[in-house]
């Protein structure tokens, strides 16, 4: 009945004149169009970030014909380009007809990963192009999938330096902000050692050992990805306590020592045999009473639903590999692995990532 009264014009016309529904159907009116024009949207912020305009006014504002010399664009797209990224926050007008940046392009400049990932959007864009063929099944693998070499691949072990570079260094550039989630959420000084799976360059493991620094730390990923993390912990002076370790958590056995174990937006690039096998392997690995903490996107969680539902679950697809699971089918996971006290714990965004602990069982 309400479908039915919602879609009926006549009703919508009615909504939108009455005074006590008329704020409603016009915020209603204007979320249904930000979906229709969110890609554009999107192309505005993508050149913004393409062309550097916020660097430009990271030192202060400046008008459109000095912007327009300094991006190398016409007078006029320049101000069309510049009264966009005003209307979506991401610049704001200021006196003497000058821009400074907005509330949201200030956001950005101090997050160079978001940055990094609109940029590396364009390749999930050209995806998109025929979203139902990618959800068919009928486009084959696309820019995305290639860009994350591991999709498909047998032997990852393999990857070369050149292979893995590329998704190596953007997942680097957005670690500082997910190790913040994952540090407000959980302590690691109360441990001895950490193993941290899938790390890749170490820049998790980084920040964790500012926070803990009698912390022993071993970093497990393939061996192309783990000599850049020994190169990382060397630059750090971290080497003394942290060690990079090459190999496939798919074939190879997990180093020993550590009594508790990190998987950073690991889980969800992998499909469900995939996750129970890497579970299995670190329930054996672990001591008694020993730690899991997981830290990804999770679908389900309110207030976030476009995030896991909708966003991740397109990239994931889009990658060819894994997808966004709600905090109860990772629950079942670890408790048909063997883990016990299972935990969603609190954590400040909640978009970039949620934070699970688990225990393995001191009689295991």
């Amino acid at each position: 009945m309400r479908d039915s009264i919602l879609s009926n014009p006549g009703f919508q016309r009615f909504a939108g004149a009455f005074a006590l529904t008329r704020p409603i159907a016009r915020r209603r009116a204007a979320d249904l169009f930000d979906l229709c024009a969110g890609f554009v949207y999107s192309q505005v912020l993508l050149a913004c970030v393409q062309l550097r305009l916020f660097d430009q006014l990271a030192a202060g504002p400046l008008c459109a014909s000095e912007l327009s010399s300094r991006l190398s664009l016409p007078q006029e797209t320049t101000v069309l380009l510049l009264d966009a990224a005003v209307s979506l926050k991401l610049l704001q007008r200021r006196s003497d007809g000058r821009y400074g940046l907005g509330s949201r392009g200030a956001a950005l400049m101090g997050n160079p990963g978001v940055i990094a990932m609109i940029e590396h959007h364009a390749m999930l864009y050209g995806d998109l192009q025929d979203p139902v063929a990618l959800l068919r099944g009928d486009a084959g693998a696309g820019q995305l999938a290639g860009y994350w070499p591991y999709a498909g691949n047998s032997q990852p072990a393999r990857l070369s330096h050149g292979a893995i570079a590329p998704y190596t260094a953007l997942m680097a550039a957005s670690q500082p902000m997910i190790a913040q989630q994952v540090l407000s959420a959980y302590s690691f000084r109360r441990h001895r050692c950490l193993l941290d799976i899938g790390g890749g360059d170490g820049a998790f493991i980084a920040a964790v050992a500012a926070q803990a620094p009698k912390l022993r730390c071993l970093l497990f990923d393939l061996p192309a990805v783990a000599d850049q993390a020994s190169g990382r912990f060397r630059d750090a002076g971290l080497s003394p306590r942290a060690v990079a370790i090459g190999g496939s958590f798919l074939t190879d056995r997990l180093p020993d020592g550590a009594d508790i174990v990190s998987l950073v937006r690991v889980l969800h690039d992998h499909g469900d045999a995939r996750v129970m096998t890497l579970l299995r392997a670190i329930h054996r690995a672990l001591p008694g009473r020993g730690m899991l903490l997981i830290a990804e996107p999770l679908a389900g969680i309110r207030g976030c639903e476009p995030i896991g539902d909708a966003y991740f679950a397109v990239y994931l697809r889009a990658m060819g590999s894994g997808r966004p699971r709600r905090f109860e089918r990772l629950r079942d996971m670890l408790t048909e692995a063997g883990f016990v006290d299972i935990a969603l714990r609190p954590a400040a965004m909640p978009m970039l990532a949620s934070v699970i602990t688990a225990r393995k069982n001191y009689v295991n």
